[in-house]
């Protein structure tokens, strides 16, 4: 894999990011595109982390620095190379584990109530720590369980988002139909009709 970089013409739609992979550590790891290719980050600057996670209906940190947004990375890497590894039966590396282990470890965000007592909200000291520490346990959870055997790699090509195949038959195949699906059938019916 070569590393990510900025392009500077995307299609608007290519840095949407990626909510449909049934598991929360896997929408983060899917912020990095197009792993086998020229892959691309999503998150250009900390303010696209932050907006990634109010998307991900996560706390919303009020500041995030070039530091936090590299340590976001670095455990994005981590748990991507995590779940590859355990779902292909591979071994894991160590310095991965452990810093999953270490993020998954940091508290998470409480639920407290309001002023009146009626409606539940969510804090945390530092709302990104909790977040991280959420996803980790996500990851971890996701590796240690059934959810694992279930875990798919999208079949559009350019694709390399990771999802968990919720289906009742377990024949998904596309990240999104919106997105890949759509793209690998209106490919599909080109080829077709260049044939005819």
């Amino acid at each position: 894999m070569t590393g990510p970089v900025a392009l500077p013409a995307r299609d608007p739609a290519d840095l949407a990011f990626h909510f449909e992979t049934g598991r929360l550590c896997l929408n983060f790891t899917a912020t990095l595109a197009e792993r086998h290719g020229t892959s691309f980050d999503r998150w250009h600057a900390p303010g696209d982390l932050a907006r990634w996670c109010a998307e991900a209906g996560l706390l919303a940190p009020a500041r995030i620095t070039d530091k936090d947004l590299a340590k976001a990375r670095e455990l994005r890497e981590a748990i991507y190379r995590l779940v590859q590894a355990r779902a292909g039966g591979k071994l894991t590396r160590p310095v991965d584990v452990a810093l999953v282990n270490n993020w998954a470890a940091q508290p998470v965000a409480a639920p407290m109530l309001d002023g009146k007592g009626t409606s539940i909200t969510h804090a945390a000291r530092d709302p990104l720590a909790a977040n991280l520490s959420a996803i980790a346990r996500d990851a971890i959870d996701l590796v240690a369980g059934p959810d694992l055997a279930r875990l798919r790699e999208c079949a559009e090509h350019s694709c390399s988002v990771l999802f968990v195949d919720l289906s009742r038959p377990g024949k998904r195949r596309w990240c999104s139909m919106n997105r890949c699906g759509n793209k690998m059938k209106k490919a599909a019916f080109r080829q077709r009709q260049a044939a005819s």
